[in-house]
């Protein structure tokens, strides 16, 4: 009996904190600053296209940063606060590449021009994920919701812990997700935002040089299409002398590196997935069906716009909670 009533106790405790997240998204809405700051979506599109226009490679710097920010103590901008001791979310190592915090500032000093103290930095980074992403289709590729708030702690060490790493296997990663209120099918969708940007040799050499640790330089991952495994090693081969060099970096899909497709999963399914947490997603069977439908860019779209909605609905502090940063890489004293 004793046992039965700290199941009881247990569930009760999960299904408190289920309908406190439920309570905090449902602060999020279509169009929060309709009346507040009619302009807000605006302002920062037009800021946003601006800098994506002459760069676009800013486009998955901004997706990459806004999943980041979600996954470490929920969509609060924490990512982007600075520490005058470097032990923030964006001094942690997964978070050293992330790049366009000074785009995010000068959206955030046009809307505080425009609304002083209404629009949160959390939802600054929402929207500049949506908009740098939607800027080569001309269109808004998904509703963003709006009405978060923004956090004032930062941790390096949750966001090492936090942050799902490159050489993840399947169940590592689906303990992540399910660990957000994310699930199988929101794993794999998401996963799909590696159809633009660029990897870090570092991060999966060890795939492409004595693998089997047999000191064999040219013993590869067998889940690597040979031939796809051989163009990786031409381009990483200075981390085969030194694995530690973290500047080498290779397109994630060679063929349309800063196109918005669902030309990820055409790779995966040629096993040309980069890093060890794109091709175990074929280790799993209901994974892999989703990987043959998602192949369609009608079908990726689709289910993208619902998977990463959830994503931003993780944590988010929403009505008296958290503040409105004047600046967002500082709290507001």
């Amino acid at each position: 009996m004793k046992g039965m009533v700290c199941l009881v106790a247990v569930a009760l405790v999960l299904a408190g904190s289920v309908s406190i997240a439920a309570a905090q998204a449902a602060g999020l809405k279509k169009g929060f600053y309709k009346k507040s700051c009619p302009q807000a979506e605006d302002i920062a599109q037009k800021v946003v296209w601006k800098h994506v226009a002459g760069n676009r490679e800013l486009a998955a710097k901004f997706l990459r940063m806004f999943f980041h920010d979600c996954f470490v103590r929920g969509c609060d901008a924490s990512v982007l606060l600075d520490s005058p001791t470097n032990t923030a979310e964006k001094d942690a190592p997964p978070n050293l590449s992330l790049a366009g915090f000074e785009v995010i500032d000068e959206v955030k000093a046009a809307l505080e021009r425009a609304c002083p103290g209404v629009v949160s930095c959390a939802d600054i980074v929402a929207l500049a994920a949506r908009d740098s992403v939607s800027f080569q289709y001309g269109k808004k590729l998904w509703e963003v919701e709006t009405g978060r708030r923004d956090g004032t702690v930062s941790s390096d060490t949750q966001a090492l812990n936090e942050i799902p790493a490159p050489s993840s296997t399947f169940d590592i990663l689906l303990t992540n997700f399910s660990g957000k209120g994310l699930g199988l099918q929101d794993l794999v969708v998401l996963s799909g935002g590696h159809t633009i940007g660029i990897g870090n040799c570092n991060l999966f050499s060890s795939r492409l040089f004595n693998f089997t640790g047999k000191n064999n330089p040219t013993d590869t991952d067998p889940s690597l299409n040979p031939p796809y495994a051989k163009f990786l090693q031409g381009q990483c081969r200075r981390n085969q002398q030194d694995p530690n060099d973290n500047t080498t970096v290779v397109p994630m899909d060679p063929a349309s590196s800063t196109s918005f497709d669902s030309h990820y999963f055409v790779n995966l399914k040629a096993r040309q997935g980069m890093f060890t947490s794109d091709a175990t997603l074929l280790t799993n069977g209901r994974a892999a069906a989703l990987v043959d439908k998602l192949q369609d860019n009608g079908v990726f779209f689709d289910h993208f716009k619902n998977s990463i909605k959830r994503m931003g609905q993780i944590g988010v502090l929403t009505g008296a909670s958290g503040q409105i940063r004047n600046k967002c890489n500082v709290v507001n004293s």
